[in-house]
Parts: C-alpha cells; structure tokens; sequence
C-alpha cells in the first residue's frame, strides 16, 4: 500500500516519522517484520539509502531490531525515552539510593583490582576535591558554589572508574548530572573523610571502603531528605 510521497528535504526525518506512525496505529504490531527496504522505499517514495537511516534512527529509539539474516522486526510501539531524560525527572532521593548501591559495590572491586594508573588518578582527584573544600571555607567561595561538588564528583568517579568496570564508569557518568543538581540543591558536597576513604581504596581493604563510602552517602542521604521535607512543608 503506497502511503503517498515525501518532500525531498528532510527526506531521513519524513521517513522515519512515518514509520513511527504507522507503528503507533498498529500497521505492524510488536513482533511483525517490516518489509524489505526495496519494499519500504517504493511505499514511501524514497531510495533505499534513506529507508535504511530511517530504519537506524528507529532502531536507536529502541523501537525496530535487525536480526541478522532474519530481516527488522518491530520491539516496541514508542519510542524508548532516553534514560538520562528519566534520571532528569526521578526525585533526588530515588537517584541516591541508586548511586549507593551502584557506588558501595564499585569501591568494593576498586580495592580489590586499582591499578598504578587508577591509583594516581586517584590521588589528583583526592588533591583536587581537598583543594577545593579548602577554597570552599573562605569568604569569596559562595561566588562559585559548584566548585567543591564538581570535586567531588570527581573523586568519585574516579573511585569507580578504579574498579576496572567500564559498565560501571559509563553507568556514574550517566548519574552525574542529576547528582550534581541534587548537591547543589542541599549546599554541600558531602561529608569529609575522602582521605580515609581512598587510602582505604588503595590499601586494598574492600571492607573499610565500602563502610567509609557508605557512612558518607547516608549522610548525604539524610540532607536530601530533610531538604525534600522542608520544601514539602
């Protein structure tokens, strides 16, 4: 069934959004294979080349997949919302208790498999988040709020990315940003006690990490709730 012509420019997005649509209206249902490019691209008026960016727009969305062999099957009727999208509307409490677990079981391999390279990353992070909770306590700080938490964050990035798992780094990375409003939003960077913390990371005591850094994230756990409860009043 022809569905009628595109305008030539811009011919990738016109397909791909027509290929939405009649996904949405259940033209082919979750599970059903869509037909063949050479097919797709006489129903919409296209070449080949374009379908075939559609088809990857579509399948970046989570919405297609191409089995090998097998042709491209539909997986979902919409679009995948991004996740950094969801972490930007998740309460700053939900994303915590998320980074705790995540993070308590990071410097757990962290102690277990740092590196000399992780080991040095490590200890100018550590320089870096002690500078600049220094520069913090003096009076022109309040000028640059953000500095001591970038630090920190740094810092404990680096703590996971010492655990060796890339999975893990991109996986903070993807919680950073969220993290990063919620810090500012409670006016600290956390607690002190890096030092101890990552001397226990490169002692190699799994132990004393995973407590040190747990102390610390309940205690950032508890000014998000009281901060989640003052704004609730």
């Amino acid at each position: 069934m022809t569905v009628g012509s595109l305008r030539p420019s811009p011919l990738v997005e016109q397909a791909a959004q027509r290929l939405r649509e009649q996904i949405a209206e259940g033209r082919w249902p979750v599970g059903a294979r869509l037909p063949g490019e050479t097919a797709l691209a006489a129903s919409l008026g296209v070449g080949r080349s374009t379908v075939r960016e559609a088809v990857r727009a579509l399948a970046g969305a989570g919405q297609l997949r191409t089995r090998q062999g097998a042709g491209v099957f539909v997986i979902a009727t919409e679009p995948v919302e991004e996740w950094s999208a969801k972490l930007g509307r998740a309460a700053a409490t939900d994303v915590h208790e998320v980074r705790a677990l995540l993070e308590t079981r990071a410097v757990r391999l962290a102690a277990r498999r740092r590196t000399d390279e992780a080991a040095a990353a490590l200890d100018a992070a550590l320089t870096s988040a002690l500078t600049a909770t220094a520069r913090a306590a003096r009076p022109e700080a309040a000028a640059d709020p953000a500095a001591r938490v970038d630090a920190d964050l740094a810092l404990h990035a680096a703590l996971v990315a010492a655990a060796g798992n890339p999975v893990l780094t991109d996986l903070f990375a993807e919680f950073a940003p969220a993290l990063r409003e919620a810090l500012l939003a409670v006016g600290t960077a956390g607690p002190d006690g890096h030092e101890a913390l990552v001397a226990a990371v490169l002692d190699g005591d799994a132990d004393a990490a995973e407590r040190l850094v747990a102390a610390e994230l309940d205690v950032f756990a508890r000014l998000l709730r009281e901060a989640r409860a003052r704004s609730a009043a």
